[in-house]
C-alpha cells in the first residue's frame, strides 16, 4: 500500500531544521504502519516502543534525561541508537503523557535524533496533565485513502498514473472504468483495513462489516475520552450528520438536532469530534476574495464524516445502491459526492476549505478553496449536469474570479471555469 505522505516523511528526514515528529490522524487510517514503513525502508536502525500497556516503558519518562531515556530505549530493544542512523518511534504515545511532553526536550538537547510518535487524535487533543510541546515538534496529518491512494491499492496502477497526469483526452478515453472504480471507492473508502480486505477478497460483506466495527470503535472512544458532561452531545451531533447531509442545503442545523437547541449547547461537542479528526468542519464565507480566511463566518458550517465508506455504512445504504448502477450518483441528493470531493480536497492540501452562501442563501457554492495565490469557487454535481446558476452569478460579480465545476462530464476549459470529472480531483489538487 502506498500512501502519498510518503515523501513528507522523506522531506522530514532529510531537512536541516527537522524537529521531533508527531504524525496525527484518526483513529485506523495507517500511521503505525505508515511509520513502521518508514523506520523500516530509511533507516539503518529502527526502534519501536509501544507506550499502550507495556510494563517496560511505563517508568521509562521518570525524567527527561534524554541521554538517559535513550541508553534504556536501546537496552530494551538491543537495537544501536546512532545519530542520524536510528528512527525511534513511539506509537500511541497518547497513553504516556510524559512520552509526549519528552519530545520538547529530544528538539532541545538531542536535535540529532530522528524522533517520530504517532497515536489517537481522540488522545493526543483531549488528554489532561501534560502540555502539548508546542513549537517544539513538526506534524504531518494523515487521512484516510484518497481516490488515487485506492488505485494503486487494487492494483490499478497505470490508471493512477494517468490521473495523476493531468493528460485529459487518455483520462476521457478510460471515463467508463473510472466511473465503476469510484463506485467501488464509494463503497470502500479509505479506511486502510477496508481497502486491503477488498483488494484481497473482493469480499464487500467483510469490508461493511470491517467498516460497522471502527464505527463502533468510534463511539467506544467517545465513552473513553471524551468529558462527561458532554458525550450525550458529542453522540448527538455526531447521528445527526447524515441527515444534515442528506438535506439540499447542507449547512449545520441545530434545530435539526433537537428542537430548540442552540450553538451554545452543543459547540464543545462539535469541537471534540473535530479535534478528534472524525468530522471535518467547513466555515462559510460571505465573500469570495483573498486573503479568504478575511470573511470566514463561524456561525455558519457544514460537517463532513472523515471518510465516504464509512459514511455509506453509518448510514446502512444498500450495499448494491452503492456499486450497481448510477443510484449512488442519482438518488442521494449529492450526500455522497460531496462527503467524497471535501475528502479528496481535504488529502491534498494543509489550507482550510470553505464553503459560501450570499446574505440571502439565494447563491451557494459548495466549497471555496485557495490554490496558487488565486481562491476559486467550486460546484459539485453528482451526474452530468452542466447547469452552473449559483457558480455563474458568483463569476459574472467578479471577472477576476475562475471557478471549477466538477461533475461526471469531462475535463474541458471553458471562459470562466475549468470542468473537471469528479475522478480526477486530487489530480487537480496535487
Amino acid at each position: 500500500m502506498k500512501r502519498r505522505l510518503y515523501k513528507d516523511l522523506a522531506a522530514w528526514k532529510n531537512s536541516q531544521n527537522r524537529k521531533p515528529l508527531i504524525l496525527e490522524g484518526a483513529r485506523q487510517v495507517g500511521k503505525t504502519w505508515l511509520l513502521d514503513e518508514f523506520g523500516k525502508n530509511e533507516y539503518e536502525h529502527y526502534i519501536k516502543i509501544n507506550c499502550d500497556n507495556n510494563p517496560e516503558v511505563k517508568d521509562l519518562f521518570i525524567d527527561y534525561d534524554v541521554k538517559r531515556i535513550l541508553r534504556i530505549i536501546s537496552a530494551i530493544s538491543h537495537t544501536p541508537v546512532v545519530p542520524e542512523k536510528t528512527f525511534i518511534f513511539f506509537d500511541e504515545i497518547q497513553e504516556l503523557p510524559k512520552a509526549l511532553g519528552s519530545l520538547k526536550y529530544f528538539c532541545e538537547n538531542a536535535g540529532e535524533f530522528h524522533i517520530a510518535a504517532a497515536g489517537s487524535l481522540l488522545g493526543l487533543k483531549t488528554r489532561d496533565g501534560e502540555s502539548f510541546p508546542v513549537g517544539k515538534v513538526d506534524t504531518l496529518r494523515l487521512y484516510p485513502l484518497n481516490f488515487e491512494e485506492f488505485l494503486l491499492a487494487v492494483g490499478e496502477e497505470q490508471k493512477a498514473q494517468i490521473l495523476s497526469s493531468c493528460e485529459w483526452n487518455d483520462i476521457a478515453s478510460l471515463k467508463s472504468s473510472f466511473i465503476e472504480l469510484l463506485r467501488q471507492y464509494y463503497f470502500t473508502g479509505g479506511m486502510p483495513e477496508c481497502v486491503k480486505e477488498y483488494a484481497a477478497s473482493g469480499d464487500v460483506l467483510e469490508v461493511r462489516k470491517i467498516q460497522k466495527a471502527i464505527l463502533h470503535d468510534y463511539d467506544d472512544d467517545i465513552a473513553k475520552h471524551a468529558p462527561k458532561s458532554d458525550i450525550a452531545k458529542i453522540r448527538i451531533v455526531w447521528n445527526s450528520i447524515p441527515s444534515q447531509l442528506a438535506k439540499e442545503n447542507k449547512k449545520f442545523v441545530y434545530g435539526a438536532i433537537r428542537k430548540g437547541a442552540r450553538a451554545a449547547e452543543y459547540e464543545n461537542a462539535i469541537q471534540w469530534l473535530c479535534d478528534a479528526g472524525i468530522v471535518h468542519k467547513i466555515t462559510r464565507v460571505n465573500k469570495i476574495s483573498m486573503p479568504i480566511k478575511f470573511y470566514e463566518d463561524f456561525n455558519a458550517f457544514k460537517l463532513f464524516m472523515n471518510d465516504c465508506g464509512l459514511f455509506g455504512a453509518f448510514t446502512d445504504t444498500p450495499i448494491k445502491d452503492i456499486i450497481m448502477g448510477n443510484s449512488i450518483f442519482e438518488e442521494y441528493k449529492g450526500a455522497f459526492t460531496e462527503q467524497y470531493v471535501e475528502q479528496q480536497i481535504s488529502s491534498c492540501r494543509k489550507e482550510p476549505i470553505h464553503y459560501y452562501t450570499n446574505e440571502n442563501s439565494t447563491n451557494e457554492i459548495d466549497f471555496v478553496v485557495q490554490k496558487d495565490s488565486a481562491v476559486f469557487p467550486i460546484e459539485v454535481k453528482a451526474e452530468e449536469n452542466l447547469h452552473s446558476r449559483s457558480l455563474k452569478a458568483v463569476l459574472d460579480k467578479d471577472e477576476k474570479l475562475r471557478g471549477l465545476r466538477i461533475s461526471m462530464s469531462n475535463y474541458r476549459a471553458e471562459k470562466r471555469f475549468d470542468n473537471l470529472p469528479l475522478y480526477a480531483v486530487c489530480a487537480w489538487f496535487s
